[in-house]
């Protein structure tokens, strides 16, 4: 691929040369030997065998032999908080699940929500994501600044990053599952909602930081939030995210509370559109699948996450057929404990392999991975600038060590990331600063993040005893 613009002598360059490369771009584009060129933090240069000659400025030479090169992994769910409570109601289906856990959730903290981001971001980043996101919606009175610590969290450790800030204000009061003590008000929560996106969602090329509107999910949130929602986040010109269509529990409280199934009832509020991507998407019919592709919804699959709720198979084969925009999602680390996103790729292709209907023909390899690099670019907003390695877009890239005993017999370089174990990242850069150095962080204590995390779970542990 030619450069983006003419040589310039200024800019710090990185050269990768002599590794497989899969740029994910429109044609699957890959080199089996190959390099990337980073010029600041842009994409200068893609092609296969050796860096252009008499490159000016190359502060560094990385030598990939061994080595695989992808776009950064694109996290699309998640909610950071839950990485302190991990391992608990491990036989509960969603609801269950909920109403055993947010009592605990109702007693969070502004330190707790910052150490939980920390590790859930190390995780991620260890990964290989260099694009992470958290769809928090647990704000106790008094619980300090949990935006702010998030995207501190997220900043501090280098990470591209989208907050979704969520919302509940139907509690059991009102016929929902939160306890009343952990929602807000309508007028509270869409208040500082704006507060949010107008202090820190950045509209730029190369953002590190965005803001999303995010009311939790239909049993947890009132209509007028939904509608109010998504009236200001078009106002804003920001994107709007949620739950739907998760387990069949919500489909019958869908209907039972507005004579309606999710997806009608999210276009009936506005919540259907480019602009909006949601959370798992488990339970869709035709029509549903339908709705969607016409309206350019997308969809966060959350595989694991599906499994471990016993949530369901998301048909997934069925709404990239339909044109339907899907990445992929870690989820809360309460619901997938292990809380990184390259298990996701194996996991999305093997489950979907076990729809009776599409059987070995659900998803490949490749596609898995474009699921994860631009699948996820797309539902986030954001396939011009990231996503696929291309000339001109931002240096988010991960180097894969296959060159290991789990990985070096499988010939092809792609089914050796998605179907072998998880593979060791030797570098990870997002907007063309390494964030990952042989698998360990670069910007963060992964040990005192380890001690912090469980201080704060045992912290969180003992006031939810004590009340």
């Amino acid at each position: 691929m030619a450069a983006s613009a003419a040589n310039d002598s200024a800019v710090e360059r990185i050269v990768i040369e002599n590794c497989a490369i899969a740029t994910v771009d429109a044609n699957d584009t890959e080199y089996a030997s190959g390099h990337v060129v980073v010029a600041g933090n842009k994409i200068e240069f893609v092609g296969a065998g050796k860096a252009p000659e008499n490159l000016e400025n190359v502060v560094r030479r990385i030598d990939g032999t061994g080595h695989l090169v992808t776009p950064g992994l694109v996290n699309t769910h998640h909610h950071f908080y839950q990485w302190i409570t991990r391992g608990l109601a491990t036989d509960h289906n969603l609801f269950n699940w909920l109403v055993a856990l947010y009592p605990t959730w109702a007693r969070i903290d502004e330190q707790m929500t910052y150490t939980a981001a920390q590790g859930s971001l190390a995780a991620m980043a260890k990964g290989g994501v260099t694009t992470a996101m958290d769809h928090h919606y647990v704000f106790p009175k008094g619980s300090g600044d949990l935006s702010g610590s998030i995207i501190r969290a997220a900043s501090e450790m280098g990470v591209r990053f989208t907050l979704a800030r969520g919302s509940m204000d139907r509690s059991e009061k009102d016929g929902g599952l939160p306890p009343d003590h952990a929602v807000e008000t309508l007028e509270g929560a869409l208040a500082d909602t704006e507060a949010t996106v107008k202090k820190y969602h950045d509209s730029s090329f190369d953002a590190m930081t965005q803001v999303a509107v995010a009311p939790c999910s239909p049993f947890s949130v009132s209509t007028e939030l939904l509608k109010q929602g998504a009236e200001m986040a078009r106002r804003l010109g920001v994107r709007m995210h949620t739950h739907g269509s998760e387990t069949v529990e919500e489909e019958q409280f869908c209907k039972e509370l507005f004579g309606m199934g999710p997806t009608d009832y999210f276009e009936s509020t506005g919540w259907l559109g480019e602009d909006v991507w949601m959370a798992h998407s488990v339970h869709m019919n035709d029509s549903d699948i339908a709705a969607f592709a016409r309206t350019k919804t997308g969809v966060a699959h959350c595989p694991s996450s599906n499994a471990r709720l016993a949530a369901g198979i998301a048909r997934v084969p069925d709404m990239l057929a339909a044109g339907v925009p899907v990445g992929l999602g870690v989820d809360g680390t309460a619901s997938n404990e292990s809380g990184e996103l390259h298990t996701e790729l194996r996991n999305a292709l093997l489950i979907n392999r076990l729809n009776p209907v599409h059987r070995e023909r659900a998803l490949n390899a490749r596609q898995a991975l474009r699921l994860g690099t631009f699948g996820g670019a797309q539902v986030l907003g954001r396939a011009s600038n990231i996503g696929s390695l291309e000339v001109g877009k931002c240096a988010d890239l991960v180097l894969w060590n296959l060159n290991t005993l789990l990985h070096s017999s499988i010939a092809d370089p792609v089914t050796a990331l998605v179907f072998g174990a998880a593979a060791p990242v030797t570098a990870s850069f997002v907007n063309g600063k390494q964030i990952v150095e042989n698998n360990r962080l670069l910007f963060a204590d992964e040990d005192a993040i380890a001690v912090s995390t469980r201080e704060e779970a045992q912290r969180l542990a003992r006031i939810s005893a004590q009340a």
